[in-house]
This record gives structure tokens, C-alpha cells and sequence, in this order.
């Protein structure tokens, strides 16, 4: 995903309590019609429109999206995969990532600094999925010199990105 308006000024979007409880809400249950939610920051709903709007605009809200359990799919093997490319030249790196973003089964990569290249977080139906994807879409790739695959025993959500203090007593 192309860096957002907000990470291309390199420095934080400048926030108010308002926009950052409206984010601490909308982290909770991305659903919430505008009506609730600027009932749940006490502002109007005129205002809060306007408020969702600026925030999509500057980049700070990226997308809406359902969040899908990829076990409910069939997908019940989860893998991190760490690449190491042979070259890095831009070419050999744009090459790649086309690679990756045509795999159905990557939920996930990113473009890394250390020993690696990239981590990418997969979800396939089988270990023999799981070997397939490895051995014929990644380790097949020209410039990729090194792959190394971790497995998922369970995958843990953090209490998100907005501030603690933004969110609400009933947290």
C-alpha cells in the first residue's frame, strides 16, 4: 500500500482530542453509524461527518474494511515467511513485490530493514499449501536468495494505535 498523505509529511497529523477519540471509537467497531458515533464523542453528527471526511482526506483513515477469520475460509495455517533478496536493485525489488501482491494466500508484507527483506504473514489451507506457495511462488522468484518460515500458533491483537488516553472509561 502506497504511503499515506500523513507518512509522506513524515511527522504526526495533527490531532485533537476529538479526532482521536473519534479514532479510538472507530479502532473499536469500524461500523458505527454517524449518528452513534457522535453521539459516543458528543459532537454533532453535521460535525462529525466533517470530522471523517478531513481525516479520510489527510490520509489518517486509510480504509474501511471487514476483518475476516481466515479460518472461517478454510485458511487454518498461518505462517510468518522472511525473504532475503539476492539483489536489490529497484527493479529487482518492484519485481518482487508485483510477485507478492498477485498471492492469494499473503495477508499481509512488509518491506523490512535487518538481515531480511521482507516478512510476509500467509494463511493457507494445509502444510502441503503452505510448501507449494514457498517452493513454487517464492523460492522459484530470480532474486530471492533466502526463505525461512515460521508457523502461527496463535495470533494476538495488540490494544491497537490510538493514544490510551483518547479511549473511552468503558474500555
Amino acid at each position: 500500500m502506497p504511503d499515506s498523505p500523513a507518512a509522506q509529511n513524515a511527522r504526526p497529523a495533527s490531532l485533537d482530542a476529538i479526532d482521536l477519540a473519534m479514532l479510538a471509537e472507530l479502532e473499536r467497531n469500524g461500523r458505527l453509524t454517524n449518528a452513534a458515533l457522535a453521539a459516543r464523542v458528543g459532537i454533532a453528527e453535521s460535525t462529525c461527518t466533517q470530522r471523517l471526511r478531513s481525516l479520510r482526506e489527510r490520509g489518517i483513515i486509510r480504509r474501511f474494511r471487514a476483518d475476516i477469520d481466515p479460518a472461517a475460509l478454510g485458511l487454518t495455517l498461518q505462517a510468518l515467511i522472511t525473504v532475503r533478496l539476492g539483489t536489490h536493485g529497484r527493479e529487482q525489488i518492484r519485481g518482487f513485490e508485483q510477485r507478492v501482491r498477485t498471492l492469494p494466500s499473503v495477508l499481509t508484507a512488509f518491506h523490512v530493514a535487518g538481515a531480511d527483506d521482507y516478512l510476509l504473514h500467509v494463511a493457507v489451507e494445509s502444510a502441503a499449501a503452505l510448501r507449494e506457495l514457498v517452493l513454487e511462488h517464492l523460492t522459484t522468484h530470480p532474486h530471492v536468495r533466502h526463505v525461512e518460515t515460521q508457523l502461527v500458533f496463535e495470533v494476538l491483537e495488540g490494544a491497537g494505535m490510538v493514544p490510551s488516553g483518547a479511549r473511552s472509561s468503558s474500555d
